[in-house]
């Protein structure tokens, strides 16, 4: 290997004749940045297998969160994890549960969202905080009641008001 020096650590070559690895864990960052997050393609990597592999992360990021969200799986039928891989294309994942949440209120708010995965997602939002931002916490009981009440005071108002000219 020309050019190549020996890393200290564990014995690697590392090909750009850096010593400590700090250049390969740089160029390892670029590729999962690359792979999960839709990071640039770091140099030397050829862009259809990194582009291929990819893809079969987010094929397998959908069906976990298939998994965790198995109602809105289930009413989007096949076309679930098509969709849910272009809609996952350049965001990282933040765990299946926080990603199926964020992919169920996208869908709520572009209109998409199917009865069954609208019933999860009401479900979820009255146990569950998230912001988007932060993981998902657990809502105290007493947070649980009043969201509860609140979505079904919504339901009834949004009732009066879809039928007041009938």
């Amino acid at each position: 290997m020309t050019g190549a020096t020996r890393s200290p650590r564990a014995g690697v070559a590392d090909p750009a004749g850096e010593t400590g690895g700090s250049g390969l864990a740089a160029r390892q960052a670029a590729l999962v940045a690359a792979l999960v997050a839709g990071g640039p393609l770091p140099a030397g990597f050829d862009a259809q297998r990194v582009g291929a592999a990819a893809a079969a992360l987010r094929r397998k990021r959908a069906g976990e969160v298939a998994r965790a969200w198995p109602l809105l799986a289930a009413d989007l039928g096949t076309g679930f994890r098509p969709r849910f891989a272009t809609w996952a294309e350049g965001r990282p994942s933040a765990g299946s549960f926080a990603d199926g949440f964020a992919y169920a209120r996208f869908l709520r708010d572009s209109g998409e969202l199917p009865p069954l995965g609208a019933a999860e997602l009401a479900g979820r939002e009255a146990a569950w905080a998230f912001d988007g931002a932060s993981p998902p916490r657990r809502r105290s009981r007493p947070d649980q009641l009043l969201h509860t009440l609140a979505l079904r005071a919504r339901r009834v108002l949004v009732h009066k008001w879809i039928t007041r000219g009938k």
